[in-house]
């Protein structure tokens, strides 16, 4: 792995890179004044623009698994990997528009600035069930996958500037606490953009090049067919590996990092530009990803010849055969870039958890704090769960990386299905949810276990199915809210 950040020794790659790392807690800085509620904190006070939103949402919910994971499929299975993107992608088309517009017009009305208030605020829930199953789910899965974020970002600072892992754990946990404690939602939101402007340049200019080195499109295709025909055929490896790529989409509903982003826009209706622009440019970077291991595997046919033999390492290797000191300095921040957008988005999903969901609303009994000492304690709690976040990714490798196993689906399967039919059926009942979530949750982490290797298909796909039957079942046996008709019309535009 070394040898591809080599060239970081260069003085100007070195320089490019830390530009990208230090950004961030400069932007924090700069919005610090905006952030004066716990409204700011953790929804951008419901004033962030369109461009914004659509950009921090795409940002937010790739994390390395696009720069590194994507492309090294797409080098170790050919176009097949296409289908995983085509599964996120239209999912969160859609749900910008179909979800994202019910949800922004509903939490306003309600003053809800979370998932878990959301819930309770659209089952009129007063014994707080359905706010603490939520809760649980969000702060189990989602500080499990910022520990291996940090864990990830730890390994490539580590790499690149030959430090230690905890030397680099440190580091990377400081780049995000400090300008989030600053700036909290509207900081990440900025800075996601930035990452998201830096994943887009790696992400054309690289496959640009590699693709012109080969010869153009036709001439990696050629390579590849001739290499192994399965690679440039999209059905190769059957329909059950298909349908788990596209099941990937179907977590997209359910992870609160994504749809807090829906619940900060100015106006509801701007989401519709959003989809357009968040939808081309999840396009432009999937592609880019994918025709990274496309051309890499012309280029690089053994996966022996990589760092480590990884065919995730793909990128920087290519990054540093093709680029001067500047542009790989920048390329390689766009790795580290990618792990950190989706960290600092899912730290505050957790802390906001904490503060409003647990400490407000379930231990203080809903006891109104005053703004001063709301965001005290919102800015202290990130500080906590981060460095908490962090101890667990150093200490507890094993613990973390058996939730992160089941993180993304079990999160999809739990809340994805039930935020849906609590946005579209009004005869969805809390006890419905409460089904839905455990039913999703239990099915992720049995079907991973003991089912998956035997049937074949991606375990969120069966969980998504069962946690959306459990809750049309359970809620067609118990009673909604009596005022249903008001909460169904506060929706709607």
């Amino acid at each position: 792995m070394s040898s591809a950040y080599e060239m970081l020794k260069n003085p100007v790659a070195f320089a490019a890179f830390l530009f990208t790392l230090l950004l961030p807690i400069f932007v924090g800085f700069l919005v610090m004044k905006r952030t004066k509620t716990e409204e700011d904190f953790f929804v951008g006070g419901r004033a962030m623009d369109k461009i914004t939103v659509a950009l921090s949402a795409v940002s937010s919910g790739r994390s390395s698994w696009l720069v590194l994971g994507l492309s090294g499929m797409a080098y170790k299975m050919g176009v097949t990997a296409v289908w995983a993107a085509v599964g996120y992608i239209t999912v969160e088309m859609l749900q910008f528009v179909y979800m994202g517009m019910r949800l922004r017009r509903f939490s306003e009305k309600f003053n809800a600035i979370t998932v878990p208030d959301y819930f309770e605020a659209r089952f009129r829930d007063t014994s707080k069930i359905v706010r603490l199953v939520v809760s649980i789910i969000i702060v189990i899965f989602l500080t499990s996958y910022v520990g291996a974020q940090f864990n990830a970002g730890a390994k490539t600072l580590s790499a690149a500037l030959g430090i230690s892992l905890f030397t680099g754990l440190i580091i990377a946990v400081l780049m995000i606490v400090v300008y989030m404690v600053l700036g909290g939602f509207i900081a990440v939101a900025y800075n996601d953009v930035i990452r998201a402007v830096i994943m887009i340049i790696g992400l054309t200019v690289l496959p640009a090049v590699a693709v012109a080195k080969v010869g153009g499109v036709n001439a990696v295709l050629e390579v590849l067919h001739q290499l192994n025909p399965k690679y440039v055929d999209p059905w190769a490896f059957g329909a059950g590996v298909i349908i788990g790529f596209l099941g990937i989409g179907l977590g997209s509903p359910g992870q609160p990092h994504i749809i807090v982003r829906y619940m900060s826009i100015n106006d509801p209706d701007r989401l519709r530009q959003s989809t357009v622009i968040g939808t081309f440019w999840n396009v432009v970077l999937a592609w880019g990803a994918i025709f990274v291991g496309l051309a890499g595997r012309a280029l690089v046919p053994e996966v022996g010849m990589l760092p480590n033999e990884s065919e995730e390492m793909i990128y920087p290797y290519l990054s540093a055969q093709f680029f001067g000191p500047l542009l790989y300095g920048i390329l390689m921040g766009g790795i580290f870039a990618a792990i950190l957008s989706t960290a600092d988005s899912q730290l505050l999903v957790v802390s906001s958890t904490v503060v409003k969901d647990f400490y407000q609303e379930v231990i203080r009994k809903g006891e109104k704090l005053d703004e001063k000492t709301a965001l005290k304690i919102s800015r202290v709690t990130v500080l906590v769960i981060g460095f908490l976040a962090a101890i667990l990714a150093y200490y507890a490798k094993d613990i973390i990386f058996w939730f992160v196993l089941f993180a993304w689906g079990g999160l999809g399967a739990s809340i994805g299905p039930t935020l849906l039919l609590s946005l579209y059926w009004k005869r969805t009942t809390k006890w419905g949810v409460v089904a839905g979530m455990i039913v999703g949750t239990i099915t992720t982490i049995v079907w991973k276990l003991y089912l998956k290797e035997v049937t074949g298909l991606y375990e969120l796909v069966p969980a998504f199915i069962f946690a959306l039957i459990a809750t049309i079942l359970v809620s067609l046996v118990t009673k909604p809210p009596e005022n249903v008709e008001e909460l169904m019309k506060a929706m709607e535009a």
